[in-house]
């Protein structure tokens, strides 16, 4: 229930993702592009040719204090105009803080950073961290794509650029309005003391989030039971995705990880099949 193509920062295109998602036995995958919904048509018409459930879906990137959180929509309509519209005022921002990145790559001895991540994005629209790494990578300045995360991309490292992305209120609200179900992505991957975790979860919680993602390739297996507590005590649907972003950058593949544990209640439980 959480996976990226090429509409986004994803390796694979929307078809050849579905591809992958049969040979890997899946009955049904979601695409969660960030902040995008222009994957979903190609997926869907590549799952029903697949004979797998297609669960359209966006990763939304929000700012709470200084966290970049993302909440996943799963089941939304991309027709709905709230979505579209907050979705469109999100990208909008996106290309003047990859400007920005690109400043301070080129500041630490690497130019022409800009045009290299635009080549592999391909649109202003879908630039991102992700491939400013592979342009790094590209370069020869870094080993892999998380190492350029490690030294150069990731909060608190030197081209790192903070970036005012939606509310949890608004991205909640868009999600819900296109009909879906909002799910709080890989929440062991916040930077957060318990006491704000807490806080960030009961609003999340009142906003109307309904789930949060228990078993991810974005956390390490021994954190699965912390975060089925976490879904149990607050009364959580569970969520469980590869946060797949393609061969080479991601852990799991679509259909690998683990199941939920029994005592966990899926979000997908109460679709019809």
């Amino acid at each position: 229930m959480h996976n990226h193509s090429t509409a986004s920062d994803g390796l694979l295109t929307p078809t050849q993702l579905i591809e992958l998602a049969a040979r890997t036995g899946v009955d049904a995958i979601a695409l969660t592009d960030h902040d995008t919904t222009a994957g979903l048509e190609e997926a869907g018409r590549a799952a029903l040719e697949a004979g797998i459930g297609f669960v359209p879906g966006v990763e939304i990137s929000v700012s709470w204090g200084a966290t970049t959180l993302h909440v996943v929509g799963l089941k939304v309509d991309p027709r709905s105009p709230d979505l579209a519209q907050g979705l469109d005022s999100i990208r909008a921002g996106r290309f003047g803080r990859a400007q920005k990145i690109a400043a301070e790559l080129e500041r630490l001895g690497f130019p022409g950073a800009l045009e290299g991540a635009l080549a592999l994005a391909g649109s202003e629209s879908r630039l991102s961290r992700s491939h400013f790494a592979r342009h790094l990578v590209r370069a020869g300045c870094v080993r892999d794509a998380q190492a350029a995360f490690n030294k150069y991309l990731g909060q608190g490292k030197p081209a790192y650029v903070a970036h005012r992305w939606a509310t949890l209120e608004n991205a909640v609200s868009w999600i819900r309005a296109a009909g879906g179900i909002a799910v709080l992505a890989h929440p062991g991957r916040y930077d957060l003391k318990p006491m704000m975790r807490h806080e960030m979860l009961r609003e999340f919680r009142a906003y109307g989030g309904e789930a949060i993602e228990v078993v991810t390739g974005s956390h390490r297996p021994e954190e699965y039971a912390t975060w089925q507590r976490v879904a149990l005590d607050h009364g959580f649907l569970a969520s469980r995705g590869a946060d797949y972003h393609g061969p080479g950058e991601s852990t799991w593949e679509p259909g690998r990880l683990p199941a939920l544990h029994a005592s966990l209640t899926p979000v997908w439980s109460q679709w019809a099949h």
